[in-house]
């Protein structure tokens, strides 16, 4: 039986996502998980949104673009929205329509921001560990055709093999060191966000275009994308980083 491309580049993605080195960055895993899961499903977008210490709250901490960053940001001031409902309740979320009518939606206030963005449907996979929730993986859909049970599958094979990471290579870590990659992830959220918005207002490009230059100029140093985007947050921008690209 041959493999197609489609199944290699899958079984690649999972290696990566489960195996990294011991100083990983964890913000930048979970920003690879969403990218690859947009990458490989049917779905506008992806993001993740995570349980604060106590496992009441849900914030966001990263997506595989602007437009999702944007929608997770809503759902985070409604305190309403299918993010804010996998991360809590840390259960699967179907592939669910956000074009009913008005009374029998789910979620009345964030849906309608949600179709003014284009965004028609929404599904979710939980992200966890034995015995320790984390958060959700959270698709955003566009168009159909709609992720299948199949895809769904992936999608949660995908936030488990990045969870195996979390936990240091299938080694299952002290709880508490677990909630502090995540804290630290949060926390380096800012800066990254304060990185992006250097990036962009210095080259006039989206803050999405400015993001994939920051992590390929990380990449391309072995430097974790945390450390350069405090670097440019306090001024000191590579100079071959604000040479526009032809």
């Amino acid at each position: 039986m041959s493999s197609t491309d489609r199944e290699v580049r899958i079984a690649r993605t999972i290696l990566d996502l489960a195996h990294r080195p011991a100083d990983f960055d964890p913000l930048e895993l979970l920003h690879d998980l969403t990218a690859q899961a947009s990458a490989l499903l049917p779905v506008r977008c992806a993001g993740i949104t995570v349980l604060g210490h106590d496992g009441t709250y849900a914030v966001y901490i990263t997506a595989s673009d602007n437009l999702c960053l944007a929608l997770e940001e809503e759902q985070s001031e409604l305190n309403e929205g299918p993010c804010v409902d996998s991360a809590r309740q840390q259960r699967p979320l179907p592939v669910t329509s956000l074009t009913r009518p008005p009374g029998t939606l789910r979620w009345p206030r964030f849906a309608p921001r949600a179709r003014q963005a284009g965004i028609t449907a929404v599904a979710a996979v939980v992200l966890r560990l034995p015995q320790l929730p984390l958060g959700a993986l959270n698709l955003l859909i566009a168009k159909r055709p709609y992720p299948s049970r199949r895809d769904l599958q992936l999608a949660q094979t995908l936030a488990d093999a990045t969870s195996t990471a979390m936990a240091f290579q299938q080694q299952l870590a002290d709880q508490d060191q677990v909630r502090s990659q995540l804290q630290n992830a949060l926390d380096s959220r800012v800066v990254i966000e304060q990185a992006k918005g250097v990036l962009s207002a210095h080259l006039g490009i989206d803050v999405d275009e400015a993001f994939k230059r920051l992590r390929a100029h990380a990449r391309s140093r072995q430097q974790k994308l945390t450390e350069l985007s405090a670097q440019i947050a306090r001024g000191n921008v590579p100079a071959d980083l604000l040479t526009p690209t032809r």
